[in-house]
């Protein structure tokens, strides 16, 4: 095991909080490995630890967060994702099939999906914006947490204006999805898109709204003019 991330585990142990372990798991419907810890100090030990590796090559660090990954906690996730956003300058094409396998391999819950996707993933999507077709496969893809990643790996670019035809394009694939945190994730990219376009995310949810789920919509258009979240939620 490397040094640098058995001294991680030392100072994550050392700053457990069995309050914030005890609720940690109250945001979560399935079981999740966690420390217990504030999720700022969590940051502020991987940032203290990334100043260490900075300086190695990229794919010395992607093995370094594969070893966090393994570990199965929430909290070394978070500091994985983090430090692969660090290094998002040296991103490649490749790449995207390294976040894809820690989506594939190890991620658990909502919050290690989202993190990677809304930082990691978002940047590279960005960079190489050829690639959001590939999401359209994650969409249709057994894995829950891979389908919830099509939609929030867009929430970084959608809050530029970005992507709204392949965001129409993967709410259609997820549309009527059983799965609620996969429904919440494509409600949630709905609204970021409204954001810059709203009459168009509007009309979407409009054409949509009688299969869309009720978890969707509201999410799609909880930051919308009242008069028009009215339109939507009436039956």
């Amino acid at each position: 095991m490397n040094e640098i991330i058995l001294q991680i585990r030392k100072d994550l142990n050392k700053n457990i909080d069995e309050k914030v372990k005890k609720s940690g798991q109250n945001f979560f419907k399935e079981k999740v490995k966690i420390y217990g810890i504030k999720t700022s100090i969590v940051s502020k030990i991987g940032k203290e630890y990334f100043n260490a590796i900075k300086d190695k090559n990229k794919n010395e660090i992607f093995d370094l967060c594969d070893g966090l990954w393994r570990s199965g906690y929430m909290e070394e996730s978070f500091i994985a994702c983090n430090w692969s956003y660090y290094i998002h300058k040296k991103y490649e094409e490749k790449d995207l099939k390294v976040f894809e396998r820690w989506l594939d391999d190890y991620v658990s819950n909502w919050a290690s999906c989202d993190t990677l996707c809304n930082h990691t993933v978002g940047t590279f999507l960005e960079m190489y914006p050829d690639y959001v077709s590939e999401l359209k496969k994650w969409a249709k893809s057994e894995n829950r947490w891979k389908r919830r990643a099509s939609a929030v790996s867009l929430i970084k670019p959608a809050k530029q204006g970005k992507f709204l035809k392949d965001i129409f394009e993967i709410a259609d694939i997820l549309l009527t999805d059983e799965d609620d945190l996969v429904q919440k994730g494509y409600g949630w990219m709905l609204k970021v898109a409204g954001q810059s376009h709203q009459e168009q995310v509007f009309d979407y949810v409009m054409k949509n709204k009688k299969i869309m789920p009720r978890t969707s919509l509201r999410y799609a258009i909880e930051k919308m003019p009242e008069d028009l979240r009215k339109q939507a939620m009436k039956k």
